[in-house]
């Protein structure tokens, strides 16, 4: 069987693709215009054209779900605006709140992406992690277990940690890793913690979008430096390094940047000669129709005076454009240094090393483990750790753990002990040998200086979800799909468990057959079960597309769960549980556009109760009924942005209601839309939701709307809409699915995990 892990682990014959650009129709509003547009009808003439053309195993590594939200995320031609996400959270929180209270679920065995760690110097064991999306962490039993240290109502987006002497801790907001899905959540800036994480103060650079790191003066415990990463969607903004004498209360740029898209991603004391400091300025951007992770911006500085002044290292180390740079420095060889340079397309560029402080460099021989462990997107990683105690031990981040004991003349390669993509490393000083990993898993602890005997944390409820799928049948069975976590189910097992690879995506249970699920990966590689996941076939060959989005809908009919819609280009229908499909329709977008990606595709699928009517929406901002099972499709709706979901009036299949994504830049445009006449004309009903994407919508009885968003879920009501109960934290949801028999919602988010809410 083929999975998604599978074509992840082989990602280093996988070329990430470049983007050229995006598809930006002509505006169309709601209302008469899309009256207009509900006159273009079109027979379907669908004849069998074979299985699509998009490599089944090409998953493009973590630039395929970073381009999948961004371009969700984004107006098609304009860039994200800056502050889009906390402005929006800020409309959510001025809203009045219903009761009720959100309860999570989990999983908390299964983890995710962690972007930093730091150790407590006062509590021996006490452990700090920064998940991507998921806030801050702690953990007194030496990375075993975590409890929150972050208020749930702050951003989640993180992106560094640093302790001070005094146990001040220091969080930096927003992930500098431009892929995984969560790069569109840009960070508010730095905070500071006296309490080990159960307060926190804002203390500046707000527009920094993103912080790569954060590095205390061991001496002098209120003197610290921040490597301000920069938006990667607009120029300007708090970029380079800043210096803070007193603990964040005020900041001054210390080192400057070259050009607007150029920002600091790492700043390190020398621990030999704290005043002795290197930077790493990464030159990286992404423009509507462009993305670049490499540039003449990039390169690594020095001060020598505590980060009052800088000079640019060269010496052999590359000085035109080159990519994302990672740097280790050595403790116990006063001068040594590594460099791991990416090249500007994303592969491998070189290791060099340096003995006098970066002066000198000398080039080491290329190796292909260390080559292959880069893939495609070395941008994805960027991190050298070097052994306090020995020189020429060097821990490199890949897709694997990369390890040499020779100081870079050899590389061996751990990938089945952790989980792919590694992102930190800390050494504890306490316990020689201790070392604690970060990845795309969670947190691991290794107590053989990182060469080998690893153990994962058993507690990091920090998952980040895309779909959730449940059952009235068993309250207990929830399953979705995780970003770099594969397809979780909460049962065969104590625990949640894996039982499909790769990025999870569209996930199913049959609503009268539990033991009936259906699971996808990346690209619309989709897999069916018919013994709750234990074994799977694949049906993706049967179905016919030329291009599937990386999320690709699967949904059954709501009569008869034996018949469900599958989306490429096309909209296939199956009558077998997904044995055999037949497509029913032509192509309903407008085509490829300019991407590399394969969009140009359908996003959703919803099939109305009468048996006939099926609507669907695309991600070029178009929406299609047919009202004779695929015979004839009439286009009803577009130059809108992305439509994410549309749900059907169960008891009017001409009533639908279409969520649409994109952050507006204050601007009027609705989020979502209602039409009782089959898309004749159609109704804003956005009112005072934030202005935010609306990721899904469910309709419950014929009153009841549920939204979910980036800022949380809301429910119409008089008077508007509401946040809906309490005890979720501001975390994007990405998926909701609704329970009759239990009256209850299940959400999934993206960096918290499952949580589940009891309606009237």
């Amino acid at each position: 069987m083929r999975t998604g892990r599978t074509g992840r682990l082989r990602a280093a014959a996988v070329a990430v693709l470049a983007v050229a650009g995006l598809l930006a129709p002509a505006g169309h509003a709601a209302g008469a215009a899309a009256h207009e547009a509900g006159a273009e009808t079109q027979e379907a003439g669908v004849q069998q054209a074979g299985a699509g053309t998009q490599e089944e195993d090409d998953d493009a590594g973590p630039a395929a779900p970073a381009e999948y939200s961004y371009l969700q995320k984004a107006v098609p031609g304009l860039p994200l605006p800056r502050h889009a996400y906390d402005t929006a959270a800020a409309q959510a929180e001025a809203l009045p709140a219903t009761g009720g209270t959100w309860q999570g679920v989990g999983p908390t065995n299964i983890g995710g992406r962690v972007t930093s760690l730091a150790l407590d110097p006062r509590h021996p064991d006490t452990l700090y992690a920064a998940a991507a999306s998921g806030g801050v962490w702690r953990s007194t039993d030496a990375g075993r277990t975590f409890a929150p240290a972050w208020p749930e109502r702050g951003t989640q987006a993180m992106g560094a940690l640093a302790t001070a002497p005094d146990g001040t801790l220091y969080a930096g907001t927003g992930e500098p890793n431009p892929g995984g899905g969560s790069v569109t959540y840009e960070g508010t800036g730095v905070y500071r913690s006296t309490d080990q994480g159960r307060s926190w103060r804002a203390v500046g650079l707000r527009d920094s979008g993103a912080v790569g790191a954060l590095a205390v003066d061991p001496r002098r415990p209120r003197r610290i430096l921040a490597a301000a990463t920069g938006s990667l969607y607009n120029g300007g903004g708090d970029r380079g390094v800043y210096l803070s004498d007193d603990a964040g209360g005020s900041w001054r740029r210390v080192l400057d940047v070259p050009n607007a898209f150029t920002g600091a991603v790492d700043v390190q004391r020398d621990p030999a000669d704290p005043d002795r400091v290197y930077a790493v300025l990464w030159d990286h951007r992404r423009v509507p129709d462009r993305r670049t992770y490499g540039g003449t911006g990039s390169g690594v500085y020095r001060s020598d005076d505590g980060g009052r002044h800088w000079h640019r290292l060269g010496g052999g180390l590359p000085t035109a454009d080159s990519g994302r740079i990672g740097l280790g420095v050595a403790a116990s060889a006063p001068g040594r240094l590594y460099a791991l340079v990416g090249a500007t397309d994303g592969a491998f560029g070189s290791f060099l090393t340096s003995a006098d402080h970066g002066e000198h460099w000398t080039k080491l021989p290329d190796s292909a483990v260390l080559t292959d462990s880069q893939s495609s997107y070395s941008w994805w990683f960027g991190k050298v750790w070097v052994d306090p105690a020995d020189a020429g031990h060097v821990h490199a981040a890949g897709v694997g753990l990369l390890t040499t004991e020779d100081g870079g003349a050899t590389w061996t390669s751990e990938e089945d002990a952790v989980h792919a993509d590694q992102h930190a490393m800390i050494w504890d000083p306490r316990h020689p040998g201790r070392v604690y990993l970060g990845n795309d898993g969670g947190v691991y602890r290794s107590d053989a200086r990182g060469d080998g005997g690893w153990t994962k944390a058993v507690y990091e409820p920090w998952t980040q979800l895309y779909t959730v799928a449940a059952t009235p049948q068993d309250p207990a069975r929830i399953s979705g799909g995780a970003q770099d976590n594969g397809s979780i189910r909460s049962w065969g097992g104590d625990r949640f468990n894996e039982y499909l690879g790769g990025d999870g995506l569209q996930n199913l249970i049959d609503p009268t057959d539990p033991d009936r699920v259906y699971a996808c990966y990346q690209y619309g590689n989709c897999f069916r079960s018919t013994d709750g996941g234990a074994t799977l076939s694949e049906y993706t060959d049967s179905t016919t597309a030329e291009r599937r989005n990386w999320l690709t809908p699967v949904q059954f009919d709501p009569v008869d769960p034996r018949v469900l819609y599958y989306g490429g280009d096309r909209l296939n229908r199956s009558a077998d549980g997904g044995a055999t499909w037949q497509p029913i329709s032509p192509d309903l977008t407008g085509g490829p556009g300019r991407d590399s990606y394969p969009y140009g595709t359908i996003t959703t699928v919803a099939a109305a109760r009468d048996g006939r009517t099926v609507w669907a929406g695309t991600d070029d901002g178009r929406v299609w009924v047919t009202r004779d099972l695929g015979a004839h499709w009439t286009r009803v709706l577009s130059g809108q942005p992305w439509v994410t979901r549309i749900a059907v009036d169960p008891a009017d299949p001409a009533t639908a209601y279409v969520s649409l994504s994109g952050y507006r830049s204050g601007s009027a445009q609705p989020h979502l839309l209602r039409t009782r006449d089959a898309g004749a004309r159609w109704a804003d009903l956005s009112g005072n939701l934030p202005q935010a994407p609306v990721n899904d919508v469910v309709l419950t009885g014929r009153n009841t709307l549920y939204a979910a968003t980036d800022q949380g879920v809301f429910v119409s009501g008089r008077g508007g809409w509401r946040r809906l109960g309490g005890g979720l934290p501001l975390v994007p949801v990405s998926d909701i699915t609704y329970d009759p028999a239990g009256h209850r919602l299940v959400a999934a988010t993206f960096g918290r995990g499952f949580y589940t809410l009891r309606t009237p």
